[in-house]
């Protein structure tokens, strides 16, 4: 007779919203908070939780190392700057992803002046990787990049 797996246990999970741990690395300007990882869910590979930024607020310049990550625009309008010195835009809605590959610094901006931006973030690895930047955004680069993945807003 083998052991069959206990999935009562082991199965499905589900992390209320007023669970959430913000006992996770910070970034100036946002709040990031845990939903799937090893302490509430038992995940080995994914980390997701919620991201919120006040209205016209902006992050510090940061990366996230070797993960990858994965960012859902719940409510709300983020303007992404990245590159060496920022000097890239683009913007993204509510019902649209935003992709961040591994070393990219990056910054996020909540566009909008009267709303916060909610989003939910999910990373490619439990390590905790957030290196803050001193990065100060070129202030030339006022207008957003078209292109493929990048629509005009």
């Amino acid at each position: 007779m083998t052991n069959q797996p206990n999935w009562r246990d082991n199965g499905v999970r589900i992390v209320r919203g007023s669970e959430l741990d913000t006992n996770t690395p910070q970034t100036p300007g946002m709040t990031r908070a845990a939903a799937i990882n090893q302490a509430k869910a038992g995940a080995e590979k994914l980390w997701a939780g919620t991201v919120n930024i006040e209205p016209d607020a902006k992050t510090g310049a940061h990366h996230h190392g070797e993960l990858e990550s994965v960012i859902y625009v719940l409510s709300g309008r983020a303007r992404m700057r990245w590159g060496d010195k920022l000097e890239y835009i683009a913007e993204a809605a509510a019902g649209d992803f935003i992709y961040v590959p591994p070393y990219v610094p990056h910054q996020e901006i909540n566009a909008d002046p009267d709303q916060p931006l909610i989003c939910v973030l999910v990373r490619s690895d439990q390590e905790a990787i957030v290196v803050n930047l001193d990065i100060e955004a070129t202030e030339s680069s006022d207008t957003t990049w078209i292109g493929p993945n990048h629509p005009n807003p």
